[in-house]
């Protein structure tokens, strides 16, 4: 750990020290929340003696100690006790987990899990890491960062998760379960005012007749001035404004055995799209920019941006069916989900007050899925998941880009004649079984699979040198570039064996296969990349572990170690051709890449009042063999990345949580202290500088020395701390919160790349802030 920082850690421990260590009240209605899997087969204590966390990982309810998944059950009152906006606050919080904003779209997360992840929001391909929000997956980056609000409980498992939740899950899964209507009268509100004129407001309702229906409505309103100052438009940078608001019906007939629930919700978003500069002299754009907004650090010089004024807009309706049905002997459940989004957004990529790069990007996307399964047991020491799962997505996008254009008061769709223009489509199908069978006492096999197939379809053309009415968008208007057509197929098993000597000692292994489907290059511009598919890549996954529960659960502590084979990986590469002379193309890389880990999370309940949570990622990730194509002057030359690190896989990762409740006589005082550790890790696979390999004159390949410096993140020591007043008054509980994020004021990139040698840009990890909640509930 960096020394500064270190010092820097304590002064502030010091000075938090007067907050003791606690936990917030009124965690997100966890007390609310109704689990609706079937119970599994548990050799373990009932849950509800012993206050063992319930989780459904795996499409059933367990207690998080028995199940054999590497799998964090993440305490939701951590992010309300922080004033966190969005899911990003998890990020270190689970062994191995990043998630970062990325603001080149609405809702966008880079999320990472054991070293895998997808850093683009292109819609015609899909995640590496699944969020699934109410047994409903997102299908594209863009709307995963999802809002931390109503949330009853997150579970974050590690390792491909493709046998239960689907084809794009081999990094792991986000699973996120909102809390569901009381069927009671009442009512919890909260407003919180921060630094950067941020202001919060929330507020979830009620009603119901105690038995058979309840209804509940929320609303969530954020916004804030935004903390980049644009030295060029005199005023804050970074600027957002959004609005979620919904409402959930949930029906249980008494006696039936059958629960209804539909939750409708739709989510509008403004914001700055703002970019840090981090072009260099060694890039084009430089030549043609100011020299001050040049050569500019990746650390503090973030926050200073010189961009011109650019808006984005995102509106999103979603609704969720869930249908169960208990017949004692199985149980039915039938999920439909459907999701809509429309952006449009504009923004200044180069960063800097010269004209050189700015976009109109208009797109529209919208999912259908469809989830029918069945769990029971067949017979006494044998359970089962058994279904079928549906997908159906289609989505366009037409973009107009200013490019050298010196004319900021020309708008792009008037600028752009060559507007580039792609619609993709997408349809997938597949039929799982997920089995448990206890072999004896202590020992249980657990195998499962699931077959996959996956129809991709895309349309990509250029304008042809017309002006493209952005009101009137239709692909005739277009001239094809490239069209492809293709079906991908996997079958994915899975397989494990655990062992439980006691109630409070569980040791497993397994191996599971993840695979992510292939498809085509949005931003391919010929023929021949724009209808030539990449194809399927897959990760096998290995792991042994333990859980122990000691000393009446007082102390739990998980352990996993992992080694990840990731093979035929998927990878963006630069190819000359198009009318700019080079194109992103996705491709696959057959070397593909080992990653080996060892996590450890653990719980340690000093006190009924006291409470220390923490955990610990080490984890050695190489390229094997990483050899592609790439352009080097006027001809294609093998680039050699082998020696170059994976992006967002930090080698060392570690939390530290510490929470107390201090009985008053008006309620109760909470305080939480959490520190966060983060080693520097990559952001995009990128050149700090090449070898040529010569050989008779000719250089036959070319030696890539680790990607650039500017895209890797600085040490991270995160520390957050909050003190909330709880007041009982009678039936109605409030509370009163005081909330520090950053305090050590780290400064570094949350996502950073650079461009084929022409600029480079970045965007910023929030700095220290601070603010005040003051809520109610009853």
């Amino acid at each position: 750990m960096k020394t500064p920082a270190t010092r820097r850690l304590i002064a502030a421990a010091l000075a938090t020290s007067a907050l003791a260590f606690a936990l917030p009240a009124f965690a997100a209605e966890a007390d609310e929340q109704q689990v609706n899997e079937p119970q599994a087969d548990q050799s373990d204590a009932a849950p509800q003696e012993t206050g063992a966390i319930i989780v459904t990982a795996r499409r059933r309810s367990e207690t998080l100690q028995s199940t054999p998944v590497a799998i964090t059950a993440v305490n939701t009152a951590m992010l309300e006790a922080k004033g966190a906006i969005n899911i990003g606050d998890l990020q270190g919080a689970a062994p191995g987990l990043l998630i970062t904003q990325q603001n080149s779209g609405a809702q966008a997360a880079n999320i990472s899990i054991r070293g895998l992840t997808y850093a683009d929001v292109e819609k015609s391909q899909t995640p590496t890491v699944g969020v699934v929000v109410d047994g409903v997956t997102i299908g594209t980056n863009t709307g995963q960062l999802q809002d931390a609000f109503d949330v009853a409980q997150i579970e974050v498992l590690r390792g491909p998760q493709g046998t239960l939740f689907g084809a794009n899950t081999i990094g792991g899964v986000i699973n996120i379960t909102r809390s569901k209507p009381t069927k009671e009268p009442g009512l919890k509100a909260e407003a919180t005012y921060g630094r950067f004129n941020t202001l919060s407001l929330k507020a979830i309702a009620n009603y119901g007749n105690g038995e058979s229906w309840g209804l509940k409505a929320y609303y969530f309103h954020n916004e804030t001035d935004g903390f980049y100052n644009n030295v060029v438009q005199g005023k804050n940078g970074g600027w957002s404004k959004g609005d979620s608001f919904g409402g959930s019906l949930l029906f249980t007939p008494v006696g039936t055995g059958f629960e209804a629930q539909l939750t409708v919700e739709k989510v509008n978003q403004t914001f700055d799209p703002v970019v840090a500069n981090l072009a260099n002299s060694s890039e084009v754009f430089c030549a043609f920019e100011p020299a001050i907004e040049c050569n500019r650090n990746n650390t503090s010089d973030l926050y200073t941006v010189f961009s011109a004024p650019a808006t984005s807009s995102y509106s999103a309706p979603n609704a969720t069916l869930e249908l169960n049905y208990d017949l004692d002997a199985v149980k039915l459940t039938m999920i439909t989900g459907w999701r809509k989004s429309t952006e449009a957004q504009t923004q200044d990529f180069d960063g800097s007050s010269a004209d050189l790069y700015y976009v109109d990007r208009r797109q529209h996307y919208e999912q259908w899925s469809q989830e029918i399964r069945a769990a029971g047991n067949l017979f006494d020491g044998f359970d089962y998941v058994v279904g079928g799962f549906y997908f159906k997505s289609t989505y366009d996008l037409t973009q107009w880009s200013r490019v050298f254009g010196f004319s900021p008061t020309v708008v792009p769709t008037l600028f752009d004649r060559n507007a580039q223009h792609v619609e993709g489509k997408t349809e997938s199908y597949a039929f799982f079984g997920d089995f448990n069978w206890k072999l004896a006492d202590t020992v249980r096999l657990s195998f499962g699979g699931r077959w996959s197939h996956d129809n991709k379809q895309l349309f990509n053309g250029f304008a042809g040198g017309k002006l493209i009415d952005p009101d009137n968008v239709d692909r005739t208007q277009f001239v094809p570039v490239g069209t492809g057509n293709a079906n991908f197929s996997k079958f994915t098993p899975k397989v494990g064996l655990d062992w439980r000597p006691t109630n409070d000692l569980m040791v497993y292994a397994s191996w599971s296969r993840g695979y992510r489907s292939g498809g085509f290059s949005p931003r391919a511009a010929t023929a021949a990349t724009a209808s030539t598919p990449f194809q399927n890549e897959t990760v096998d996954s290995y792991e042994v572990g333990l859980k122990l529960a000691a000393f009446d659960r007082k102390v739990e502590l998980n352990l996993a170690g992992f080694v990840s084979d990731y093979k035929d990986m998927q990878q963006n590469l630069t190819l000359p051709g198009g009318p700019t002379g080079n194109q992103t193309v996705t491709g696959n890389v057959p070397g593909g890449a080992l990653i080996k880990g060892i996590e450890v999370d653990g719980t340690f309940r000093v006190t009924d009042n006291f409470k220390l949570t923490g955990s610990v990622a080490v984890m050695d990730s190489k390229f094997r063999n990483f050899v592609a194509n790439g352009v080097l002057g006027t001809a294609i030359v093998p680039f050699d990345y082998s020696a170059n690190r994976l992006i967002y896989a930090p080698k060392f990762t570690a939390s530290l949580g510490a929470e107390y409740t201090q009985p008053t006589s008006f309620g109760d005082i909470a305080a939480n202290l959490g520190w966060r550790h983060i080693s520097p890790y990559d952001q995009q696979l990128s050149a700090a500088s090449l070898t040529p390999v010569m050989s008779g004159g000719n250089v036959t390949k070319v030696i890539v020395n680790g990607n650039d410096p500017r895209v890797r993140t600085t040490t991270q020591d995160l520390v957050d701390a909050a003190l909330t007043f709880n007041f009982d008054l009678n039936s109605t509980k409030a509370y009163v919160r005081v909330f520090g994020r950053n305090l050590l004021n780290e400064q570094t990139t949350t996502h950073a790349f650079t461009v084929a040698g022409l600029w480079s840009f970045g965007m910023a990890l929030e700095p220290r802030t601070y603010g005040a909640t003051i809520g109610f509930k009853y």
